[in-house]
């Protein structure tokens, strides 16, 4: 294969020449910045074309996005560096390198939340029903986001001989991605990689779920629902994705996937907001109670 070559060869795909990056007037920029820019302007369009239904006006919706990405883009990294210190450690201003990639939903997630609940607290919004108008949205800017994974080479899993197996040539991985389980089965005289194309497995777990919470939106029984069911359904994707995948961030000094354990995390909290909320809900409904 050639260096900038990718191929799916149970599909019959054979992608020359994919670029990582393209120039303007000299300055290079990385796709990888270009795709994650273009989900997220299409999931805050799409979050607020969910804000009505949610009885939340599209204005204040595109006015939090100004906080949310910012912020989030800031969470994203600083949750990677933290459980990838020892790339950064003799190198720190490699933290504020975002071209050669290292963004972490998880952190984004973190951060986005919290500024969501600050943002409706500050303008005495319903921030249930501002979470169910914006989980649409930020589902379906991760499953677009995932695409620059690709051109950067990197989120993905172990060998695979599936219909979906990807290639990938040795010199434009990473060799930290590259595990002993997985080298072992570079055949001799090759110079690439087959493995499971994850970033493709959660961009389309992610389309599902965009849908699934666009439809709920008209059924949803109280606020929150649809909140709720985004990171139940995330979560579980997330977990089994998770577990397939070579680059994974470790808690410190363990072999405990800290992605694998806020996914957890989310789905029990998910379990839980559900219950809290449809006892309030019938404890409403109930004038005895």
């Amino acid at each position: 294969m050639g260096a900038t070559d990718i191929a799916f060869p149970n599909l019959g795909l054979y992608l020359n020449n994919v670029p990582k990056s393209f120039s303007i007037f000299g300055f290079p920029i990385a796709l990888y910045g270009c795709i994650i820019a273009v989900g997220m302007l299409c999931g805050i369009a799409l979050a607020s074309r969910m804000g009505p239904p949610n009885n939340i006006s599209s204005d204040t919706i595109w006015d939090f996005w100004i906080y949310a990405i910012v912020l989030g883009v800031i969470g994203a990294r600083i949750y990677y560096v933290i459980f990838r210190w020892e790339q950064y450690r003799d190198d720190p201003l490699q933290i504020f390198n975002l071209r050669a990639g290292g963004l972490a939903i998880y952190g984004g997630l973190i951060v986005g939340f919290t500024v969501l609940f600050i943002y409706c607290y500050k303008k005495k919004i319903n921030s249930l029903d501002f979470a169910d108008s914006v989980v649409p949205g930020i589902a379906l800017g991760q499953a677009i986001g995932r695409w620059g994974n690709f051109t950067n080479r990197e989120v993905f899993g172990g060998y695979t001989g599936n219909i979906f197996a990807m290639r990938l040539p040795l010199e434009a991985v990473r060799s930290s991605d590259i595990p002993e389980s997985l080298a072992a089965h570079i055949a001799e005289g090759t110079n690439y990689i087959q493995v499971h194309p994850t970033f493709l497995y959660e961009c389309l777990w992610n389309l599902a779920l965009m849908f699934f919470l666009i439809w709920w939106t008209k059924h949803k029984m109280f606020s929150g629902q649809v909140m709720t069911f985004y990171f139940a359904g995330y979560g579980i994707g997330r977990f089994w994705i998770e577990a397939i995948r070579t680059d994974v961030l470790y808690i410190w000094n363990t072999h405990i996937a800290a992605s694998q354990l806020v996914c957890v995390a989310i789905v029990i909290l998910a379990v839980v907001l559900n219950i809290i909320f449809i006892s309030r809900k019938n404890k409403k409904s109930d004038p005895e109670a």
